[in-house]
């Protein structure tokens, strides 16, 4: 009896973003491939795509060097699960999504076992540890990047790469952009603290701070705080319930925030392309330990974030 194997690939997504794309990047493969079985890292979006999640990407999430630290136990937990699975499932290809400190280490094991690795959102090394290259083209089979410069900087280093475009045109429809916002006579400010714990515990103290001060300054304006789906809804609400300004949770599509808002201030991200997409006018702002800080100053070759 001739028994087909089902064709196995293992995906892996460190950040909220990531896992978002990744779910989309699922459902793109089983449209062309049903019998395709996934498994590995990631987050609800993931999960609710067809993944079997063997790790929870949110447990892992960091923001800088000194945090990573904190995390360090659950991180080479997470490493020693995967790469057992590696082993012993043997998938037909590796997936990875960003979050290159990990997934390097996992691209590494994939090709001592001869599984090809595709990376899919490349690592900005383009922006800071351009070094990191080399381990890229030592370990990585196919680049697939979503910015025209970056092919351009992986061709320049012959690494094998494929352009498609950024995957936020494939979540944000024509309609989306050209529908008017809903009009109840107030100014509104969307606050967009970010998808990870230690960041916004960083930035909504800041950003509650900047919108008592706006509306001292500025009457009838409201603010609408955007809360991603990997954050606790609670925990966000009492960090933001002592502001004294006319503060709203919204909670899940963050496009409704930046539809309605007439200025966005926004975590350094993914979602300041989204904000750009909608032409709101955004404010970038971020924090890290003082240790990151310096580190990144010495190491990062760009002069903007965003």
């Amino acid at each position: 009896m001739n028994i087909l194997k089902v064709p196995q690939i293992m995906i892996i997504a460190g950040e909220a973003s990531g896992d978002m794309h990744g779910a989309n990047l699922v459902k793109a493969i089983h449209e062309r491939e049903p019998s395709v079985s996934f498994s590995g890292m990631g987050g609800t979006a993931l999960r609710k795509a067809g993944v079997l999640i063997r790790v929870n990407a949110h447990e892992l999430s960091v923001v800088g060097l000194s945090e990573a630290f904190s995390k360090a136990g659950k991180i080479f937990k997470a490493l020693s699960l995967l790469k057992r699975d590696l082993r012993r499932l043997r998938p037909d290809l590796l997936i990875l999504i960003d979050f290159p400190d990990f997934n390097l280490i996992l691209a590494a094991t994939a090709k001592g076992l001869n599984i090809p690795v595709m990376y899919y959102i490349s690592p900005q090394v383009w922006a800071w540890r351009t070094g990191r290259v080399r381990k890229i083209r030592k370990l990585v089979d196919e680049m697939v990047v979503i910015l025209p410069f970056e092919a351009d900087f992986y061709r320049k280093h012959k690494i094998p790469v494929t352009f498609v475009g950024h995957p936020l045109l494939d979540n944000i429809s024509p309609d989306d952009l050209n529908k008017p916002p809903a009009k109840n006579g107030s100014r509104i400010v969307g606050l967009l603290p970010g998808s990870r714990e230690e960041e916004v515990s960083r930035l909504l103290p800041v950003m509650t701070e900047a919108a008592e001060r706006v509306s001292g300054q500025i009457q009838k304006t409201r603010f609408l705080l955007s809360v991603a789906p990997s954050l606790d809804r609670t925990r966000v609400e009492k960090m933001a319930a002592g502001c004294k300004a006319d503060i709203s949770i919204a909670e899940g599509n963050v496009h409704n925030v930046l539809r309605s808002a007439e200025i966005v201030i926004s975590a350094s991200g993914t979602v300041t392309l989204e904000a750009a997409l909608f032409g709101a006018p955004t404010i970038i702002v971020y924090k890290v330990s003082p240790f990151t800080y310096w580190i990144g100053t010495r190491l990062v070759r760009v002069s903007h974030a965003g």
